[in-house]
Formats: structure tokens, sequence, C-alpha cells
């Protein structure tokens, strides 16, 4: 799964990373390094400019909260528990394949975080002890230090109890796509810890390389089948994952050095 990632890029690098034409100051967020469900998050999108009469998808730079709201929903409290839809059935399920279909945006990251159990803690756990095992946080970036581009699908919700001119009246929020962890090795890893990012965790965000960028934001492209093309990982090699400090298990903790490399796994939480 992905439930935390690293986003601390500016919108003007955005823009330009991303093709972006249009983006509203008003809307520019701070550096984060403790990217967390629930936050505003930057979204690159296609979609025609709203009261401009012209139909031509704009690219454009957006902020969207991270928890997907489908259209339908009653309440607005679903979202904290869509935060990721499956690769594998995204297309089928009742409150993504509407988005899916001609809703899909890019979610730039420095890199996301994950979690793994230490080798003896996993052992107690297996035993049948009541020890809360110690989880070691990862952090898996690109390899070559470029952005990392999470697919991802965007919906608008209404809140009926608000006029229609309330600026709370339309939530626009959004999920991530993740798919099967990849089992090859990751870019310098070494001995004695994980060396795939299948043996951190079974799951990640499903990050698309640049030449698919373009056809992923594409609105006009709905085929469910034609867009399941699109849906295939970065090649082997490209990511790397590295042990990071605990703190960033705490959402309050946010800062630069969250990402900074440790030597080994922490104490208690070898893996």
């Amino acid at each position: 799964m992905c439930g935390r990632y690293a986003a601390s890029r500016s919108a003007g690098e955005l823009a330009g990373l991303f093709g972006v034409e249009k983006r509203d100051p008003a809307e520019e967020l701070a550096p984060d390094w403790n990217v967390a469900p629930t936050k505003q998050v930057y979204a690159v999108l296609d979609r025609p400019l709203k009261d401009s009469g012209d139909p031509r998808p704009v690219r454009q730079l957006r902020t969207l909260r991270w928890g997907l709201v489908p259209s339908w929903a009653k309440s607005p409290d679903v979202g904290v528990k869509m935060i990721n839809a499956r690769a594998e059935t995204v297309h089928e399920k009742p409150s993504y394949r509407r988005p899916f279909a001609a809703r899909r945006c890019l979610l730039p990251a420095d890199g996301y975080y994950e979690w793994v159990t230490g080798a003896a803690e996993r052992q107690e756990e297996e035993k049948g002890r009541r020890k809360r095992p110690r989880k070691q946080p990862y952090f898996v970036t690109p390899a070559d230090g470029s952005v990392m581009a999470m697919a991802g699908l965007y919906e608008f919700w209404r809140d009926r109890t608000l006029p229609e001119d309330h600026p709370q009246a339309w939530w626009a929020t959004c999920a991530v796509i993740t798919t099967e962890a990849q089992s090859e090795p990751f870019a310098g890893a070494g001995e004695g810890g994980p060396r795939s990012l299948a043996d951190i965790h079974p799951r990640m965000p499903l990050v698309l390389t640049p030449d698919r960028w373009d056809a992923w934001l594409d609105p006009a492209r709905t085929d469910a089948e034609d867009v399941r093309g699109l849906l295939v990982p970065p090649p082997a090699g490209t990511m790397r994952a590295y042990p990071v400090r605990s703190e960033v298990s705490n959402v309050r903790n946010n800062g630069p050095e969250l990402l900074e490399e440790l030597d080994a796994p922490e104490a208690g939480t070898l893996f």
C-alpha cells in the first residue's frame, strides 16, 4: 500500500517537469516530508478550464485532498479509507471505475515510506507473544533522484448541505493506485537487509515513467482495457530503498531530516 510519502518540490519546479500550463498561486503548498492521508497534495491533470468555453484539455497543477470520496457518497468520511486503489481491480470497483475512465492524475513525490518488521520481532509475533513489533521505516525513491510520478485518480464530491457558491461545497479528492511490489533487487541493495521492494512490503505505488504520462492523463482515453495497458511499473533497478529514522512514524514530525539515510536499521528492528 502507500500510506505516507514525501513531496518537497515547489509548484514552479513541478510545472516545469510536467509541462503544466495552468496553476493557481493561491493553491501553492509548502514542502512536505511526511504527507499523510487527508492532507492536501499536488496533482497533475489534464482537464478543460472551468467556464472557459474551450473543450481542449489543459495541463494543470491542482491541490487535492488525499482520500478519494466517490461522487455518490453520503459523507466525505469514507475518503479516509480510500487512499489506495489496486491496479488489478481499479477498473471494476464502483468507487474507482468512473474516475479511472476519465479522471486520472499524476501525484508527484520525492518517494514513499514503508515499514518492515524486524526478524526478531516477527519471531516473537509468530510465537503468539503479545509484544508489539517494532517496524523499521524505509524510504523508496527513484535511484537517479528524479521526480516520482504515482498514478492516481481524482473525483469531485458535492456537499448538499451547503449552497453551491460556498467555498467548501465541492471537495476534490484523490487516491494512489498501487501494484505488486517488485521482487527484483533494487538499486544499491546490500547484504543483511531487504534486497527487493517486495521484501519490505508486498504492495507499492504504481510509478509511471515519463513516456506514459501524456497517455495516462488524456481524458479522451476512456477504454478501460486500453488504459489498463498503461499501468506498467518502472523497470527493475530504477528504484532504491534505504532505512530512515523512526520519527517519520509520527505525522507531526516533518522536515528534510526524515529523508536522511541511516547506515543500518535502528536497533531492535534488524531485518
